[in-house]
């Protein structure tokens, strides 16, 4: 049963301000890509992973490599309250999800292995 239950990301750096942002997008992309189920859970500042312009982004790139990535395999990002309405941000339309702490909650017992940056 272990086998089919996902690993959970959550990652709540500011990809602005630090390089864990994207280590943690990087590990998430290396787990999904071992097709391994997984869930990644943007809170707080982290939803600047999603920008548009990732010249801002520390490792900016890097980041925009592992976006399109992870959107070619179809993985979601689930995003923490309401989905911000910047201009820019999600431009690439990346699958999104609107989630509580309820809902991230109820991921984590879904789940069998667990990062949090």
């Amino acid at each position: 049963m272990a086998a089919n239950q996902p690993t959970l990301v959550i990652i709540s750096e500011d990809p602005r301000a630090s390089h864990r942002a994207n280590e943690a997008m990087r590990i998430a992309l290396g787990i999904v890509s071992g097709n391994n189920p997984i869930h990644v859970v943007l809170t707080g500042p982290a939803v600047h992973l999603l920008d548009e312009n990732t010249d801002d982004l520390v490792d900016g790139d890097d980041i925009a490599k592992f976006r399109a990535s992870l959107k070619k395999l179809g993985v979601a990002f689930h995003i923490e309250g309401a989905l911000p309405d910047e201009p820019g941000w999600n431009a690439d339309g990346h699958p999104v999800r609107s989630v509580s702490r309820e809902d991230i909650a109820a991921l984590v017992p879904k789940a069998t292995r667990f990062l949090v940056f």
